[in-house]
């Protein structure tokens, strides 16, 4: 199968619009030079809105794990206290991160399954410097409460660090009005630019937090980034083509309006929720409280019996769609498929089209239709 010929359908990184790769193919510029500067402000001015943010924010050349580090490494010393909240695998990232630069106090549960307000309350209440959450849990498809958890780190006074990496560009995030102190989000996810960067904003709560650190990462340094960005430049040498790439990837969110982008991924991913449960598939999640919800950008469900994830993975693979299976120890018991991005509702009709005869030759199901029914049903609401 040619690559050319493949659909992504996989939590990032996902499809690039074709105008964003001619973007990224213009002649190199100086990185110091007026023309920089101009794109980066105008990133950045586009980026406050997707934030929904009057913060600081910067543009990193690195993928999202980069600005989460950059966020604990900053803020966070040898005896600070980090609360971290896992419950899947990039919750644990956070954690293992957090491990790295202080204390960290975790509350780990089962993977998929939601948070208890009152247990992550009792975590802050033995005393935190930052609390930290995972809003759209891609591996387990789980978008966790961060209004809420917001409300709760601002009352006893701990840092609020979310991983929007998922979730910003293509759902609700209201980080001024949840109280983020710093969100990050990666550039191959629902904004729909190549990998390679990451956005963070930046409260001056934050700053204030590293001014008493003595030990910044260099590279990472978010106070070298500020000092920088006040002159609309980056501390140092950014990867200028993905920068064309972003700021063109940008311009089809402005063109698009969040409103509209955000209505498109919930549909989207209602319309594979609904295929999943037409076609008798059990989503992974387990929504235990009023707050949690499924995920809008990624779909997760288990295997049928019998059948493993990255069997279904693998056929489908074949057949020209590449979606993801489970991490950790949930490979082989899940799969997921994405819905960010510039997904259309014609990738996703022929992604469940491809997965019932998946399926179908699996012994799984024994008719087709039912599940593309159930999605365009969901999808006509766009058209």
């Amino acid at each position: 199968m040619d690559l050319e010929d493949t659909l992504l359908m996989m939590p990032g990184p996902v499809p690039v619009a074709p105008r964003v790769l001619r973007a990224m193919s213009k002649p190199m510029i100086n990185h110091r030079g007026a023309e920089f500067s101009a794109m980066y402000d105008d990133c950045c001015e586009i980026l406050a809105d997707v934030f929904q943010t009057k913060n600081d924010i910067f543009i990193i050349s690195g993928s999202g794990t980069a600005a989460m580090e950059a966020a604990i490494g900053c803020t966070v010393k040898n005896d600070d206290v980090v609360v971290t909240l896992e419950n899947g695998k990039f919750g644990e990232r956070f954690k293992d991160i957090a491990a790295r630069y202080g204390k960290v106090n975790p509350l780990e549960i089962e993977w998929g399954h939601s948070f208890d307000l009152g247990e992550i309350e009792k975590k802050l209440e033995e005393g935190a410097k930052a609390i930290t959450l995972v809003h759209n849990e891609t591996s387990v498809g789980i978008q966790n409460p961060a209004e809420q958890i917001g409300k709760l780190a601002k009352k006893h006074g701990a840092l609020f660090i979310l991983d929007g990496v998922t979730t910003l560009g293509g759902d609700t995030v209201k980080t001024d009005e949840w109280g983020v102190d710093i969100a990050v989000v990666g550039s191959q996810k629902c904004i729909a630019a190549p990998p390679g960067l990451s956005m963070m904003s930046v409260s001056k709560r934050a700053f204030e937090a590293m001014d008493d650190n003595d030990k910044l990462p260099y590279y990472l340094d978010l106070k070298a980034y500020k000092k920088s960005g006040d002159k609309s430049q980056t501390p140092y040498t950014p990867a200028v083509p993905l920068f064309f790439g972003l700021q063109e990837a940008l311009h089809i969110v402005k063109e698009e309006g969040m409103d509209a982008r955000i209505n498109r991924h919930a549909t989207g991913a209602a319309a594979i929720r609904a295929a999943a449960k037409a076609m008798g598939l059990e989503l992974f999640p387990q929504l235990n409280d009023e707050y949690s919800h499924y995920s809008n950008t990624v779909t997760a469900m288990k295997a049928p019996e019998g059948v493993s994830g990255n069997d279904i993975k693998k056929d489908m693979m074949a057949r020209g769609i590449t979606i993801a299976g489970g991490q950790s120890h949930l490979s082989g018991k899940i799969f997921r498929i994405g819905s960010m991005g510039n997904v259309q509702p014609k990738d996703i009709l022929l992604t469940i089209q491809e997965l019932e005869i998946v399926l179908k030759n699996r012994g799984v199901i024994s008719e087709l239709g039912a599940g593309v029914e159930a999605a365009s049903n969901v999808l006509d609401t766009l058209i």
